[in-house]
């Protein structure tokens, strides 16, 4: 059996096995008296069938986008389609843009191809003469442009589109739209593609698209994801930001879309970085502030953030986190989208509403004066390619863009020519799904429940439970993992304080299981670590970083609970390491320490790789060529579980 079979039934077995060595590092829980799990509910346990519990684990990208997608065409794909996106992602070869026979290492497991819905498919059709766009003002107009192959102009009336105020229902876009008919032509053709390519047990090929919402030139977006098969998603037309520029009018859409077909269909935020602090604000797109129904209404329908992808990891920030060593990881902070800068004195407020890690605590504050947390949101990666190649590795990393593909010049061009530096782009990222099989129904209801994490790329296996009695005994049990559903919850999971005796016991802590197993082809793992968020008696917010598990002879800062180091083998002339260093394998059972049974709280663990070349450095070795002085020569490659949220009980 591989470890990538192995990856798929849980790692029980394995984690027996190597138990004496993964323990390395690990502390034992405190003893406490065993206590039942009254107190533990779960929307994981409760989506789940009867009897059933997750025993694979799924990876996949559910944002890429084809020529069908304006910005993907403008910069250069003119030939390469949803089609060839979901060959590639089953492991078949596809010709680049270079010409070059570009090729997975390991093939996914599902893909959703997720073409921009504002202007979907317009150029594309006025090239090859579909749908009757040609015939209209628009289609004159840009064909006429296409043929002098002055594609600037388009670019512009395109992106000008996205300038007007379409926040309110009156508003109208700056220039024409193409009628629905032309629309229902077009998303046709990408439900038909992924019917084509749909194989239950092998693959799955989703239907979905983004949702460009652009407000200031701050980053808005959503991909949306459908659950449905082409008998319901032909019923629905993706939904343009252009019509309205408000999430809200996003989610009455998809609302109106289950209530009349009877399917499932969600919405998933990305690049939260790139928002200037409009993702995870405490107004609503209109000003004002958030209400329960509306706190309801967002977390019914963005259940996952997209938190790394190749416009960088919206983990957190160093100024958010200055005690957390690992915090400055592929940011892109100094700009918005449109590459407005952003005002020093502006900073802490703007990152703030503009990522992970401190939207999860805001959520908290929330839920205690709505009742309910709008930003209980679990974690995934994505690519976000604009050539069709789901391509997430640094040491086979094809680009996310047709002039950021390989070339000795990738590393000094620009995006477009004009946009970011390509070496500022981010290898990442996947979706990583716990699911009983691999098909659309289970995949989606697995992101639903939030039993899903996120990796830059490296396809680590993170398993990650809570509850009230584990002990480190549990991970030598060869049924661990179902241990882990019955007595307690996974990731995306709820712990309360319902159960008496957390009331009672004043040593009572939730502990955790937490095991990971590297990529078997790639580096050995670092350390595994728990981010704990919480809200205070006083309405403060806090965090604190936890090691838990790691690799060599280390030992913890007795006052600040650092951890050394784990070194590093790059080599940077040769673009190279070796796993001399750090562990195939972490398991641990962890407790809080400083758990507080008042005191609401979350807790994600955060899986680190031993530092490995960044793909900007398997350039230079490749092409021969010195690297520029503003990137990194390596990096930590990391995985986020979804977490794990405790609430406690009513009084």
């Amino acid at each position: 059996m591989t470890m990538s079979q192995l990856g798929r039934h849980g790692l029980s077995l394995l984690f027996v096995t190597i138990l004496s060595v993964s323990m390395i590092g690990c502390g034992d829980p405190q003893e406490t008296q065993k206590q039942g799990n009254s107190g533990v509910t779960s929307l994981s346990n409760q989506m789940l069938p009867s009897g059933s519990m997750p025993d694979g684990v799924y990876w996949g990208d559910l944002h890429v986008h084809s020529r069908l997608s304006m910005d993907s065409f403008s910069f250069g794909n003119r030939m390469m389609t949803a089609d060839d996106a979901f060959k590639f992602a089953k492991g078949e070869p596809v010709e680049a843009h270079t010409g070059d026979i570009a090729q997975l290492r390991k093939p996914l497991d599902f893909l959703l191809v997720s073409d921009h819905a504002e202007f979907l498919g317009v150029i594309a059709s006025i090239m090859d003469r579909k749908h009757g766009i040609e015939t209209t003002a628009l289609g004159k107009r840009w064909s006429g442009w296409l043929e002098d192959n002055n594609i600037q102009s388009i670019i512009n009336e395109w992106v000008g589109s996205f300038d007007a105020d379409t926040s309110s229902p009156d508003a109208k876009p700056k220039i024409e739209y193409p009628d629905e008919a032309f629309f229902k032509g077009v998303w046709g053709e990408m439900v038909e593609t992924a019917e084509r390519h749909n194989d239950p047990g092998k693959f799955s090929a989703f239907s979905g698209y983004e949702w460009t919402s652009m407000i200031d030139g701050d980053n808005m977006h959503r991909v949306v994801i459908f659950r449905d098969g082409a008998e319901k998603t032909l019923g629905a037309i993706p939904v343009s930001s252009t019509e309205n520029s408000d999430p809200e009018y996003l989610w009455e859409r998809l609302e109106a879309y289950e209530n009349q077909t009877g399917g499932e269909v969600l919405a998933i935020p990305h690049n939260s970085n790139l928002s200037e602090g409009r993702m995870y604000s405490s107004e609503r797109v209109s000003g004002t502030i958030f209400d329960t129904k509306y706190a309801k209404t967002r977390i019914r329908w963005e259940p996952v953030l997209e938190m790394t992808q190749v416009k960088g990891d919206s983990e957190t920030h160093p100024l958010l986190s200055p005690d957390d060593p690992f915090a400055d990881f592929e940011r892109w902070d100094e700009t918005d989208i449109n590459s407005n800068v952003i005002p020093d004195d502006k900073k802490i407020e703007v990152y703030t509403g503009s990522y992970a890690r401190p939207a999860l605590k805001t959520g908290l504050a929330m839920e205690e004066s709505l009742g309910v947390n709008p930003f209980k949101f679990g974690m995934i990666g994505s690519t976000d390619s604009h050539t069709v190649m789901a391509t997430a590795d640094s040491d086979n990393y094809y680009g996310k863009f047709v002039d950021s593909e390989p070339s000795p010049e990738r590393l000094m061009s620009k995006m477009g020519g004009i946009l970011w530096n390509n070496r500022m782009l981010t290898a990442a990222g996947y979706a990583a799904v716990w699911a009983e099989e691999n098909s659309r129904e289970a995949i989606f209801d697995a992101i639903k429940r939030k039993e899903v994490f996120a990796t830059t790329g490296p396809r680590i296996v993170l398993r990650f439970f809570g509850g009230w009695d584990f002990e480190n005994a549990d991970l030598e049990l060869p049924d661990y993992a179902t241990q882990g559903y019955k007595r307690g919850v996974p990731m995306g999971g709820d712990l309360t304080g319902s159960d008496l005796a957390v009331q009672s016991s004043k040593n009572l802590s939730p502990r955790f299981i937490i095991t990971a197993s590297k990529d078997p082809d790639g580096a050995n793992l670092d350390r595994a670590q728990i981010v704990k968020g919480w809200l205070d008696d006083d309405g403060s917010l806090h965090e604190k970083v936890f090691n838990v598990a790691w690799s060599g002879p280390r030992t913890l800062d007795n006052v600040s609970g650092g951890l050394a180091p784990v070194g590093s083998t790059v080599n940077v002339a040769k673009a190279s390491y070796t796993n001399t260093i750090g562990a195939e394998n972490l398991a641990t059972v962890w407790r809080d320490p400083e758990f507080v049974p008042s005191l609401r709280a979350f807790y994600y663990v955060r899986v680190l790789e031993i530092p490995t070349p960044r793909w900007t450095t398997y350039d230079a070795q490749r092409f021969n060529l010195d690297l520029p002085d503003d990137i990194p020569v390596s990096i930590q490659e990391r995985v986020y579980s979804s977490p794990i949220w405790f609430t406690p009980a009513v009084n």
